[in-house]
């Protein structure tokens, strides 16, 4: 090739590799710029969306080691690239966890690398106790109409974190709560009715206004994550519930009771033996009195005794007692509503006093049709007869009734003289008024 061609070829391949060097730079130059373009652009327009979000973890109920574990882990993880501040809606009376899950949680609260802010609503919401000296650590508090907050109890968080509030320790939200109005007036918490509008006043919280018909309105810009409890960790927090627990024992106990003289399939054994194991995870969570859980497993044995029996009788009497007894005392320095203790009690007595024998003695006799048979059958009185009783013909207990003429003593042998729905008509063997259907 002759040397002038030569010299063109490198000089076009030397002009090519400027062309494609100047090019790589300027999309290098393009791509570092374009995202501060675009962001300017967004700012401009007025559309800035931060990708943080406020967390927001519904607090409802007794704070029990399900609670405490749920919050702990939302605390724990939290990132401040990730997390602008954490929002603990909060409606919660007491504490059924020790000092040490307590002091540890407030640990996380004050060492949050974002703020923790507590809203106590919705309206009719109460915070006491230990939640409420929590509350008190929190960077915002916020309060709805409606809601009380108060009742701080003795202290169980240590001097480590202060006095609740900045308040003396004689203060007397020791023992008493405050609503709306008188909270917002001593600085314990600001005006928040909903929660939109709590969050407006949460560190970091962004918003826009909107011009439109009716005005301009307050749109939130933070994106809102709510939290809560799992399916299976909701369950067993509502089965430490003083309520729950004590209907799931009652419930637990009876329907044991009624497998064990029904001769059934096993059904209610079975749903008797869950209801039982879940009332012991709510007690042993929950300040359960032992000698009270005994008082009431001894009054369902004394109902079982009459059952098998079947007609109420002096045991019935005593587990009655005993039921009222264990029901009001169950639990140490906890209560349930009246509501609670009303169906618990009437619902147990009227089962296992009223329905039970009545049904096992349907499930264990015969049809009232055809029981003619028994007319003339001889057994023996269980009680005085005078003229209504219980006698005992072929080894099984009946109501029976008697003319008032001849009354019968408890032991006294009686003979069948006819059926009346599910009571026998006797007399005695020896001197009964003569059946005028046999002259």
């Amino acid at each position: 090739m002759p040397s002038s061609a030569l010299r063109h070829v490198m000089a076009h391949l030397l002009a090519s590799r400027r062309l494609i060097a100047g090019l790589l730079v300027a999309t290098a130059v393009v791509g570092i710029t374009a995202p501060d373009a675009f962001a300017h652009a967004d700012h401009e327009d007025g559309v800035h969306a931060p990708t943080a979000v406020v967390d927001v973890v519904e607090v409802h109920g007794f704070l029990d080691p399900v609670l405490v574990d749920m919050l702990a882990n939302v605390l724990s993880s939290l990132d401040p690239h990730e997390t602008v501040a954490v929002v603990l809606q909060v409606d919660s009376t007491a504490s059924v966890v020790d000092d040490a899950d307590l002091a540890r949680l407030a640990e996380l609260i004050v060492s949050a690398p974002v703020p923790v802010s507590f809203w106590v609503g919705p309206s009719g919401a109460e915070v006491t106790g230990p939640m409420a000296r929590l509350v008190a650590l929190g960077d915002d508090v916020g309060i709805a109409p409606g809601a009380h907050l108060g009742v701080l109890g003795e202290s169980v968080l240590g001097e480590r974190f202060g006095l609740p509030f900045g308040l003396p320790a004689d203060t007397d939200l020791v023992d008493r709560a405050v609503g709306y109005d008188e909270a917002i007036e001593r600085g314990l918490a600001r005006p928040a009715p909903v929660l939109l509008e709590h969050l407006v006043g949460v560190p970091g919280f962004e918003v826009r206004t909107v011009d439109g018909d009716d005005g301009p309105t307050i749109q939130p810009v933070t994106p809102t994550r709510f939290r809560q409890l799992d399916v299976l960790s909701q369950f067993f927090h509502t089965v430490a519930s003083p309520a729950v627990a004590y209907l799931l024992l009652l419930l637990g106990m009876g329907l044991l009771v009624f497998e064990l003289y029904t001769a059934g399939v096993g059904i209610a054994g079975v749903i008797g033996a869950g209801c039982f194991l879940l009332s012991t995870y709510g007690l042993g969570v929950l300040p359960a009195r032992g000698w009270a859980v005994g008082v009431l497993v001894f009054a369902f044995v004394g109902f079982a005794i009459d059952v098998q029996a079947g007609i109420p009788r002096l045991w019935s009497i005593i587990g009655t007692i005993s039921l009222v007894v264990g029901s009001v005392f169950l639990f140490e320095g906890q209560s349930f509503s009246w509501i609670t203790l009303t169906v618990g009690l009437l619902g147990t007595v009227a089962g296992v006093v009223g329905g039970m024998p009545a049904m096992v003695r349907t499930r264990f006799s015969t049809p009232t049709i055809g029981r003619e048979w028994m007319i003339g059958e001889e057994g023996i009185a269980e009680d005085d007869l005078s003229p209504n009783g219980t006698v005992r013909v072929r080894d099984a207990v009946w109501r029976a009734t008697t003319n008032r003429a001849t009354p019968v003593e408890p032991g006294g042998p009686i003979r069948v003289t006819g059926v009346d729905g599910l009571w026998l008509e006797v007399e005695p063997t020896q001197g009964g008024a003569r059946d005028y259907r046999r002259r």
